[in-house]
Formats: C-alpha cells, structure tokens, sequence
C-alpha cells in the first residue's frame, strides 16, 4: 500500500480574488497550480502545520478558520490527504520563496490554470461559493 502524505492548504480570499500558487520545476507535480500549504510534521496539528507553512512559504502570518475540504488523491508517489481551510492574512504580503509564481485568480478564472488534483475539489467548491 501507499503511504499516505498528510498536508494543508490555505485558501486567501481577498477583494473577491482566490490566491493561488505554482509549483516551481524542481517540486513535485512541477508547474502544477495548488493552494500554499505543505506537509504536516510530527506532533503538529493541521492548523499548526498551516501557520507554520505559510511563515515559510510566502512570509505571511495567518489566521486558521473554517475548514473547507478534506481530498485524498492517489498519485503514483504516494497518496495525498489534502485539507484546506479558509485564511486570513494577519500580517506580511505573499512574498515568492518556494513556487514558481503566485496570482489572485477572480473565480471566473479558476479553471485558467491547471490545478493539482488533489487542490481540485476544493477549488470546485469555493467556485461555487463565490459565484
């Protein structure tokens, strides 16, 4: 059997716009589009493992709030367990350290971008949220 990731994703709304992040050519799933988020570590909570995340990722701090989507997609490394929350920027403007690029997406444009299947579900359902 497959082992199972565990990982987080964030979900920023502002002004209407859904940010959205793509994976660098050195990542996994390579110029794939995902929520920012990462793996959850040992001992962390999946709110902690976010927070922590996004000090990293794009040198923001962020609230945790309501949990959107839990997804488990099988890729062929492994399976993903991905939940994503909704967030909220507390202080730091999304700042590029790990993904190729980084875009607020109006929900008419979700589906410009081609999205990890994982993310997708989740995308689905805040599109729906939105519209």
């Amino acid at each position: 059997m497959k082992k199972t990731i565990n990982v987080v994703g964030a979900v920023f709304i502002r002004d209407g716009k859904i940010l959205a992040a793509q994976r660098s050519e050195k990542m996994s799933l390579p110029l794939f589009w995902e929520f920012p988020g990462g793996k959850i570590e040992q001992g962390e909570s999946p709110v902690e493992a976010l927070k922590r995340e996004l000090r990293e990722e794009l040198n923001v701090l962020a609230e945790v709030g309501e949990h959107v989507e839990t997804t488990v997609y099988e890729y062929d490394f492994g399976a993903v367990a991905l939940r994503t929350y909704y967030c909220t920027l507390l202080a730091g403007e999304p700042e590029l350290t790990e993904h190729a690029e980084i875009r607020w997406l109006a929900p008419s444009e979700l589906f410009s971008v081609e999205w990890a299947p994982a993310d997708v579900p989740a995308v689905e359902k805040i599109n729906e949220k939105l519209r």
